[in-house]
């Protein structure tokens, strides 16, 4: 029998720069997945996991982020949710494992499974999932409470969707489970692991699917 998972729920960056800034998220709809943030939350509160909110900052002045300007506030509806037991956290890097105490707060509370929610994809959940693994943490990203931006530069272009999608596919194939918030949700209440695949699993199925 599997072991239930011991979850904590990482909250990153839920902040204006991405409701309306340079960084406005583009898919999935930003308001469906500040929902979804907000419904995650409301989950591990009531289930009594540990929970961690992150937010970017850079110094007064910076384009975004900067430290007390409305590109760097919370949104809303995370900011209100706020509780006294959750841990806030400061990053200036993608991963919120660097030049913090994270990975140091969840071995207090024998946290084996991080979940990761909010922004970007394409950034910080990606650096976030990335640098779980060397920390010994299981990933899960919710692929309807994260998002991603359209991107363009002297590598190409590539749009919101694609890049969001094509993202999902990478983490589940080897960094992350990926799964739909309300698959979490039933996962948390069952106790019960997302199903996560592997590089050889996806190669296969990769070449079955694009085969002739």
């Amino acid at each position: 029998m599997t072991a239930a998972p011991r979850r904590a729920l990482i909250v990153v960056d839920v902040q204006q720069e991405y409701d309306d800034g340079v960084l406005q998220i583009q898919h999935p709809p930003r308001a469906t997945a500040v929902a979804n943030v907000v419904r995650a939350l409301d989950v591990a509160e009531q289930q009594g996991l540990p929970v961690v909110v992150v937010q970017h900052e850079l110094p007064e002045g910076a384009p975004v982020f900067a430290v007390g300007s409305s590109s760097w506030a919370l949104h809303p509806d995370v900011e209100r949710r706020l509780q006294p037991s959750w841990k806030r956290v400061s990053k200036d890097r993608s991963s919120v494992f660097a030049g913090t105490d994270v990975a140091a707060w969840l071995a207090e509370r024998d946290v084996d499974t991080i979940t990761i929610v909010g922004f970007m994809t394409n950034n910080c959940d990606l650096a976030t999932a990335a640098s779980a693994e060397e920390l010994g943490l299981a990933a899960e990203v919710l692929s309807d409470a994260t998002g991603a931006i359209h991107l363009a530069n002297e590598a190409g272009k590539v749009s919101a969707e694609q890049l969001h999608e094509a993202l999902m596919v990478l983490l589940q194939s080897n960094l992350a489970a990926v799964a739909s918030t309300d698959a979490w949700v039933a996962a948390v209440e069952a106790g019960a692991p997302l199903v996560g695949s592997d590089l050889g699993t996806s190669a296969t199925q990769g070449r079955a699917a694009f085969a002739g």
